[in-house]
């Protein structure tokens, strides 16, 4: 089965995490996410329970074009675009330009590992455990 291990961390730890990788500070280990989501909320907009059915039925139907899929989910083009571009900016899913300016929506993965570590005491403002 192949996963895409994706992860939640705040803007600001992302862009810390993106620089130390820029400046050569850090390398991604081979288990770290490759896609990373700035909080719950965001991740739950793009990988709805709508959105993952769709990206099931693109990974075991295969369609050909954005038109194929419209008739296979019943949503408009435009909508379905719109979604799959959102998802494309991720790096979720790769849309492919073909003959005649076909565009064929591409999943190679069959699910997702979610890592989603506890928020650090103190952050936001709040102490989400309290001593006894």
């Amino acid at each position: 089965m192949k996963t895409l291990k994706i992860g939640i961390m705040s803007y600001e730890e992302m862009k810390a995490y993106t620089m130390a990788i820029a400046k050569g500070e850090h390398r991604r280990k081979p288990g770290e996410p490759k896609i990373w989501f700035t909080s719950i909320q965001s991740f739950a907009r793009v990988l709805s329970e709508q959105n993952r059915e769709l990206l099931a039925l693109i990974s075991q139907a295969r369609p050909q074009s954005l038109q194929e899929l419209e008739n296979l989910t019943g949503r408009k083009v435009s909508n379905l675009s719109r979604t799959l571009r959102k998802m494309e900016d991720y790096g979720i899913v790769t849309l492919e330009r073909g003959k005649q300016g076909r565009i064929r929506p591409h999943f190679p993965y069959t699910g997702f590992q979610l890592e989603l570590p506890l928020p650090v005491s103190g952050e936001h403002g709040r102490n989400p455990v309290k001593a006894a």
